[in-house]
């Protein structure tokens, strides 16, 4: 494993950590509540699973197409 100049830690493992960083987006901070029927809940959850993506991630999908499609 090639090391850094300081020899402290491996090459590129301190890039590793300024990509993610840079990569991830703002925290999101606020939340919605919904009410929903139950088994429409359960079977989306884990429609959710089996597509390997998770209900908050297509929830927010829905809602940023939503808003660009309406014009907000």
């Amino acid at each position: 494993m090639a090391k850094s100049d300081s020899g402290d830690t491996p090459k590129g493992a301190s890039d590793k950590k300024a990509k993610t960083k840079t990569k991830s987006k703002a925290k999101k901070d606020s939340q919605l509540i919904l009410r929903l029927d139950k088994e429409e809940r359960d079977a989306f959850v884990e429609l959710c699973k089996e597509l390997d993506t998770s209900a908050a991630r297509e929830i927010r999908g829905f809602i940023r197409k939503f808003l660009k499609k309406n014009g907000s």
